[in-house]
Formats: C-alpha cells, sequence, structure tokens
C-alpha cells in the first residue's frame, strides 16, 4: 500500500522525508518481487477511525496546528499544511489493506507510509508520527470481528504510544524489542501493563550493538512462547528498519539477513493461529541506500521467495551478552505465561 501522496508530508533536512519513500519504491520497481505484490490505494481514516484509538478532539487539534503558524508539534515532530491530510490517508490505506486481506484478496500486507506511527499516544504527536497506523489497524481489525490482535515491533525505538493506548487492554498483545538506552526512554522490561491488561504488554529492552542473533533469541525464547499461548486472530508488524547496522539514528546492528529471519519467523506464525493474515506498517529507517533492501527482505518472507540480500558482515554483540536479559524477562512474566 503507497501512495505519491505521502511525499507531501515534509520538512527540508529532516531525517523522516520523503525520500525515504522513493527510494523503496525506485527499487521495488526493478525487484524480482515486484510481479507478486498488488498495489493498494488509500483512503482518508474517517474521524470515527481514528477515535477508535485516539481522544476524541486529537484529529481537529492536528489539523489545526497543521494549517497553524506553528509547524512543530514537539521538538522531533513537523507539520506543514499538507499532513494531517497525508495522515488520514496512511491511516485510512492501512484499513484499505486490511479490507483487502478479510476479502482474501491477499493474504499478507505491508504498507509503505509516512508519517510513521507508534510514538503517537491518544492524544499526542511525538517522535515523528502523527497518527498511530498500527493502533488504529488494531481496532478497526476488531470491529471486523477479530477478538485478539498481536502487535510485535521491531523497530529500534520503542513504540510508546502503541503501548500507551493498549496497556490495560488483555484483547491486544503488545510485543517490542528495541535498543535501551535509546529515545523515548520508555519499554523497560518491568512495563507490563496494568489491571485487565498486565502481562500483555513485553518489552525486551537490548543494548546498543545487538544484531541478528538477539532479534532471533528474544523471539524463541521470549515472545514466541507467549505468542502460543496467545493465539492471536490477526498480526500487525511495526516495522521499523532502524536497526540495522547502518541506520544513524541508533546503534543496533541487525543485518537484511536478519529482518527478513524475523519475518518468515512471523509468517509461520501466522499460519498456524490465524490463516496468515499478517499487516506490516513501515515506522524507522533512515539509511536511504539500505532501507530498500530491508523493506525487500521483509516482502520476500510476505510472498514466499527466496530474498536476493548483499551479503553484510557487521561486527555484533555476542549473544551471550544479552542472556541476563531474556532471563529477566522470562522471570518478569512467569507469573502469566510458560516458558
Amino acid at each position: 500500500m503507497y501512495s505519491p501522496e505521502f511525499l507531501k508530508h515534509k520538512n527540508p533536512g529532516h531525517p523522516e522525508s520523503p525520500e525515504r519513500l522513493k527510494s523503496v519504491m525506485h527499487y521495488l520497481d526493478k525487484s524480482f518481487l515486484f510481479d507478486r505484490l498488488l498495489p493498494v490505494e488509500p483512503r482518508p481514516v474517517l474521524l470515527e477511525e481514528i477515535n477508535l484509538a485516539h481522544d476524541g478532539d486529537y484529529l481537529s487539534s492536528i489539523e489545526e496546528q497543521c494549517q497553524g503558524k506553528n509547524r512543530w508539534l514537539d521538538p522531533d515532530t513537523y507539520c506543514n499544511s499538507d499532513s494531517s491530510e497525508v495522515a488520514r490517508l496512511a491511516a485510512g490505506g492501512v484499513l484499505n489493506a486490511i479490507d483487502l486481506i478479510l476479502a482474501k484478496k491477499a493474504k499478507r500486507a505491508f504498507c509503505l507510509v509516512r508519517p510513521p506511527g507508534h510514538h503517537a499516544e491518544r492524544n499526542r504527536a511525538m517522535g515523528f508520527c502523527l497518527f498511530n497506523n498500527v493502533a488504529i489497524a488494531a481496532r478497526y481489525a476488531q470491529t471486523k470481528g477479530f477478538a485478539r490482535i498481536l502487535i510485535f515491533d521491531w523497530d529500534a525505538h520503542h513504540g510508546n504510544g502503541t503501548q500507551d493506548i493498549f496497556y490495560d487492554d488483555p484483547s491486544v498483545l503488545y510485543q517490542s524489542i528495541h535498543q535501551s538506552p535509546c529515545y523515548p526512554g520508555t519499554g523497560a522490561a518491568n512495563e507490563t501493563g496494568e489491571g485487565e491488561g498486565r502481562g500483555y504488554t513485553i518489552n525486551v529492552p537490548v543494548p546498543p550493538g545487538s544484531g541478528d542473533d538477539v532479534l532471533d533469541l528474544a523471539f524463541e525464547e521470549i515472545f514466541h512462547p507467549i505468542i502460543k499461548q496467545f493465539r492471536p486472530d490477526f498480526i500487525l508488524v511495526s516495522a521499523g528498519y532502524d536497526p540495522h547496522w547502518s541506520d544513524p539514528l541508533t546503534n543496533m546492528a541487525v543485518t537484511s539477513q536478519g529482518f527478513e529471519s524475523i519475518a518468515r519467523k512471523i509468517v509461520r506464525v501466522s499460519e498456524t493461529f490465524c490463516e496468515g493474515r499478517v499487516l506490516a506498517v513501515l515506522e524507522g529507517g533512515y539509511d536511504l541506500e539500505w532501507l530498500p533492501q530491508n523493506v525487500e527482505s521483509t516482502l520476500a518472507a510476505w510472498v514466499d521467495e527466496e530474498a536476493k540480500l548483499t551479503q553484510q558482515t557487521v561486527n555484533a554483540l555476542p549473544v551471550n551478552n544479552i542472556l541476563s536479559q531474556i532471563k529477566q524477562a522470562q522471570a518478569i512474566h512467569r507469573s502469566r505465561w510458560e516458558f
């Protein structure tokens, strides 16, 4: 799911730029996968759909600021006169992709959108994000009869907004692996939810330098055992590619092969529990040279093709260095989940 309209949201010099999507689309146009992809058009998300995840006056406040003189929603997050409409198209396009999956015209979807979304809270834009695309999608899928939603977030930055929206809700399992310390400073392992939602927020913060082996180990030892017990009806992925070793904003060491590996694990889980229903939404990823290949690695998993990736050798943190974090996360969640 993509539209050139997403390029209208821009601010010169900002890392979250139209060039991100331009680079990916230019690459995919020549990709061996291109003929396997079904294009999806966006449509503006409706007010009542935004209100599934955001406060009632949130849309009007964003629209007002985008038309005003102060174009900075916070020190990191800009807008221009087109931004609110672009953000509405991004969120609405994700819902169109869900509808295509529900109509069985596709099994999986990838939404190449901007602005990203997982930092946007119920009533606050932040971290380059205006509307929380994945959170809106989760609630929309529930209105279509899918009771249990898994949101898997592999962006290097913790998705504080998604966590905030579902923190007390046991119907949405939020799982995040992210660099720590790093913006926005949330996502500690002991942030597990509250009330009925306690135990349904799973955070695995990992140190700078964490690479493919760390991602695989966390999935096998923490995330996958919980997913098997939760049994999701629909899987959403916050697909951020800033864990890549080249990214200018973070310090992780994941390769394109690492993204392909985790994507294939998620596909296998989806085939077991929810008839293959998976939808990914682009979040971060700011190295224009490597972002296209990282997206392609996920698409290859989505269409069950072997990715043609450039070999990457990275000096990643030894996996033994994070065994204590894995054991800590298991101990924190053992009261609800079996490992």
